[in-house]
């Protein structure tokens, strides 16, 4: 298979996967195997991820802007608690970004103490495959999830932001979906769909962000081409912002079980072959 096929093939899982709940580093180590990558692509595994993280900054771009005022304001209200108290209970964009913080300390903590746990898990296409039946049954339970409470970010409380930073943090492991458990919990826990949703992709930033740090360091050989690697961007890029887009508007509790069948399919093929 030519080179720019491969990466293609590559930069499509990955933008599909990122925020479909379906694990793109699952679905990613097993393209690699299936495509006979013996040694992971570390490197252009980076640019990869660096793709699907511009996608979510653009497709949340005034919010962002909304939550970098507003935590700006951080030094100040920590210094006045009471200005604190003020801002967290009155501002929705101060609120949500102080969630933002907390929701990042179980998965940086997670990931700092087990990374070498998880990077082992990337050899282990089988481990990948009964994470990703994980994956199908707790997105397949969302069926039963509470009917939406919480309608606002002032609404939400940091036990709930700890919570689905804890799971994001599980959610290193190859084939288990950071999205799928992430909004799957948000939901479970009474957020309105749009609210856990975007919870989730403003969370996966600092995310993503933090997991390219991690790895920058190590081995940045790579078998393709600069040609390819910004094929392999590009193709991240684009299919990400469309799959972040198409799920944002479907997602409703009920609808991420739609793609459990899928999880549980790719799941049993790489455990049994």
């Amino acid at each position: 298979m030519a080179p720019v096929t491969v990466v293609l093939i590559l930069g499509l899982v990955q933008g599909l996967g990122e925020f479909l709940p379906i694990s793109s580093s699952g679905h990613l180590v097993l393209a690699q195997a299936y495509l006979g990558l013996d040694e992971p692509e570390i490197f252009f595994d980076l640019v990869l991820h660096l793709g699907t993280l511009l996608a979510v900054i653009y497709f949340y771009r005034s919010c962002l802007v909304d939550l970098i005022r507003a935590v700006r304001l951080l030094p100040g209200a920590v210094i006045h608690p009471s200005r604190f108290a003020a801002y967290y209970r009155l501002r929705p964009d101060f609120h949500l970004g102080i969630l933002i913080l907390v929701g990042c300390v179980p998965t940086a903590l997670i990931g700092l103490i087990f990374q070498d746990t998880f990077e082992a898990l990337f050899a282990s296409p089988r481990a990948v495959g009964f994470a990703l039946l994980i994956t199908a049954l707790f997105i397949g339970a969302t069926v039963k999830a509470p009917l939406a409470k919480i309608l606002t970010p002032q609404a939400m409380t940091i036990k709930m932001a700890l919570a689905i930073g804890l799971i994001q943090g599980l959610a290193i492991t190859p084939g288990l979906s950071r999205s799928g458990l992430t909004i799957g919990l948000g939901l479970f826990l009474g957020l309105e769909n749009a609210l856990a949703a975007r919870y989730s992709f403003l969370l996966s930033i600092p995310a993503i962000l933090g997991g390219l740090l991690l790895t920058a360091h190590k081995s940045l050989a790579t078998s393709f081409g600069t040609p390819e690697i910004i094929a392999g961007f590009l193709a991240a890029l684009a299919t990400g912002y469309l799959a972040l887009w198409f799920l944002v508007r479907i997602i409703k509790p009920g609808r991420l079980a739609f793609f459990a069948p899928w999880c549980a399919l790719v799941g049993l093929l790489a455990v049994i072959f």
